[in-house]
């Protein structure tokens, strides 16, 4: 057992610390994400005309490959965290930007009535009436883009040591020593599953007002 958590020097971390590192790549990405969905997803809402072509572009941006994302940020900002971290913010948007548009879409037209009744704002609604109701698509979207930034930061291992928990598997080919690639693959589903079990703990959280499983109404 000694072995499997025995890192080689070139990795620079010791495991805990690559477990750090993976998860401030992974989880600052869909923060960012979330903060540039947000009100991007409120144009979509309020300009219907607007969510299709921003659709596109969120998909378009998905469909390119990370290594070519690497490519090009790597002249402006070197083999970094950030070279990693944008592309995974630009991929978290194709599944936030929906998530929250159909999130808030669903808020019943007489609660929006309701509110501006109550003298709510445009602003003051959307925060305080439409995101709330919201928080179950909302989080949905979240525990997807989570997991799938966990898995991706793996990739920056291509750019030179920048994969975080992702290193021990280049480095697993190079000292031939299988049980690194192991210990990556088996943190890095069990960070993805924990990730999960916070979100959904954070959405029963945000939203006592919805039904429990094994509970009536």
């Amino acid at each position: 057992m000694n072995g499997f958590f025995d890192l080689p020097s070139d990795l620079q971390h010791s495991y805990l610390g690559l477990v750090g590192l993976h998860l401030r790549e992974a989880l600052l990405p869909v923060l960012a994400g979330l903060l540039v969905s947000l009100p991007v997803a409120q144009l979509c809402v309020r300009f219907r005309w607007i969510y299709p072509p921003v659709l596109g572009v969120t998909t378009v941006l998905y469909a390119i490959p990370s290594l070519a994302f690497f490519v090009v940020l790597i002249d402006y900002f070197g083999q970094s965290e950030t070279t990693v971290m944008i592309p995974l913010a630009l991929y978290s948007l194709v599944v936030l930007v929906p998530a929250i548009v159909d999130g808030v879409r669903s808020v019943p037209p007489e609660t929006l009535a309701a509110a501006q009744a109550m003298g709510f704002g445009a602003v003051r609604r959307y925060f305080q009436v439409q995101l709330p109701i919201a928080a179950p698509a909302i989080i949905a979207g979240l525990r997807v883009a989570t997991v799938s930034s966990i898995s991706l930061v793996s990739v920056g291992m291509l750019i030179g040591n920048q994969g975080a928990l992702g290193n021990m598997l280049y480095d697993a080919q190079i000292y031939h020593r299988p049980a690194l690639a192991v210990n990556s693959v088996l943190t890095i589903a069990v960070l993805g599953i924990l990730a999960d079990a916070v979100l959904v703990l954070v959405r029963l959280l945000l939203t006592p007002w919805m039904p429990r499983k094994g509970t009536t109404r």
